[in-house]
């Protein structure tokens, strides 16, 4: 399998040099040369199948014969060892937790898969590679998790001062070993153009890669998600609604490459919070970044989403049927928190910010009689723990490994500039 950059100026690269290289020489984004559908018989019997093989089924083209097929099982067979479950919340509405993994968050499953990708390809070389990364938010605490002690693997992770949560904070600040964050007096738009700029410094003489979902084998991972939550539905609820809460949207972007591999999913919805550039979008076709807001439902605070553009590249570039099969609603706070407020009062289930983000993305949208609507639960609502406690006035239950952070101490390096950046990774 081969990926092209979406800027199209430069010749297309294997699936080792996409996940090696993070982003192209011209700045564009890897995308694959081919998606083929996956057999309607497999999509048809999916409950007849375990989760690692359909994870297997869905990633294996995307990879090809880079990595032998015994080794790429026993990748997707780590990176999904723990429960995807669809939790019913009412009658029509689930809600898909994504954070069973170690860290707590949806990016527990792209971050082990890259970082266990990166590994098998770097066995071997002598020189060691610096993964680079961006945070608004859980990032960080996956991506650190995830090569924590990898091989010839370096991690530098960037994150706004001030803006992450304190359990964030902690999961990213005191593994140590081949871990450094690097605190950035901004936000996390500041990070990321930190990190795009460096990948394209030729004066920076670490090889630099990516672990944000601009990364191709952090974002296609994702798609697995979608096709666990379908396969534990399907049977009873057919005609699915998935409301996403989307930052970067790579996760919503995953979901419609499952759609794309013949998974039969009814509708999108991208719920964002104040950041609302891609709903703007959604009503005139005209894409204006702007600085990103801080929110409560921080992981989302992002202004110019890197992923869209790969979203427009599954639509064909087509405006209109972009809006048939994707819709995007904006959120305040203030609404965020009445919605958490509601729903527990309602049904006694718990959501974060993000999570009721995607509950407030399935209610503005609406369900036909026939639709059953999930919306992901992307983080445990202790890694929100100020904001959900003082919503609902009770004390959440603390997991061990969580208080166990608590004891450590941080550990980070503040800077306020590229230069500063580039100083650190060429010292």
């Amino acid at each position: 399998m081969n990926y092209f950059s979406l800027n199209k100026k430069t010749a297309p690269v294997s699936f080792k040099e996409a996940v090696i290289n993070g982003l192209a020489p011209d700045r564009g984004l890897y995308f694959p040369e081919r998606i083929s559908p996956l057999s309607k018989n497999f999509i048809d019997n999916l409950d007849s199948y375990s989760n690692e093989e359909i994870a297997f089924e869905a990633i294996k083209q995307f990879v090809g014969n880079e990595i032998p097929e015994g080794i790429l099982k026993q990748i997707v067979s780590e990176t999904i060892s723990f429960d995807f479950p669809v939790v019913k919340v009412k009658e029509n509405i689930g809600s898909l937790e994504l954070f069973h993994g170690p860290t707590l968050a949806f990016k527990d499953v792209g971050a082990r898969f890259m970082a266990r990708c990166l590994g098998y390809f770097n066995q071997n070389n002598e020189k060691e590679v610096t993964v680079l990364v961006a945070t608004s938010g859980d990032t960080g605490g996956a991506v650190a998790n995830g090569f924590l002690g990898v091989k010839g693997v370096d991690v530098v992770i960037l994150y706004p001062r001030g803006k992450v949560s304190d359990i964030q904070e902690k999961q990213l600040t005191t593994l140590g070993q081949n871990i450094t964050a690097l605190e950035v007096n901004g936000v996390f738009d500041d990070c990321q153009d930190m990190v795009k700029t460096a990948f394209l410094d030729k004066e920076i003489s670490r090889t630099l890669t990516s672990a944000n979902s601009i990364n191709v084998a952090r974002w296609l991972p994702q798609m697995f998600y979608y096709f666990f939550a379908y396969k534990q539905l399907y049977k009873q609820h057919p005609n699915i609604v998935f409301s996403v809460p989307s930052g970067n949207f790579g996760n919503i972007c995953a979901g419609l490459m499952a759609q794309k591999l013949g998974l039969p999913i009814r509708h999108f919805v991208a719920a964002t919070n104040v950041n609302d550039t891609v709903p703007e979008f959604m009503k005139n076709g005209e894409y204006n970044p702007k600085a990103s807001k801080a929110t409560i439902s921080n992981a989302m605070d992002v202004g110019n989403p890197s992923n869209f553009i790969r979203i427009q590249e599954l639509f064909d570039n087509s405006f209109e049927l972009l809006k048939s099969g994707l819709s995007s609603f904006s959120f305040t706070d203030d609404l965020t928190r009445k919605t958490i407020k509601k729903v527990y009062e309602e049904t006694n289930y718990i959501t974060d910010p993000h999570g009721a983000v995607g509950y407030l993305g399935l209610d503005k949208r609406g369900l036909k009689s026939d639709e059953y609507g999930v919306f992901l639960e992307t983080a445990h609502p202790v890694k929100f723990l100020d904001v959900v406690e003082h919503t609902l006035n009770l004390k959440l239950e603390i997991p061990d490994d969580i208080k166990e952070l608590f004891k450590k101490t941080k550990k980070s390096i503040f800077i306020h500039t590229y230069d500063e950046l580039k100083a650190f990774l060429n010292a």
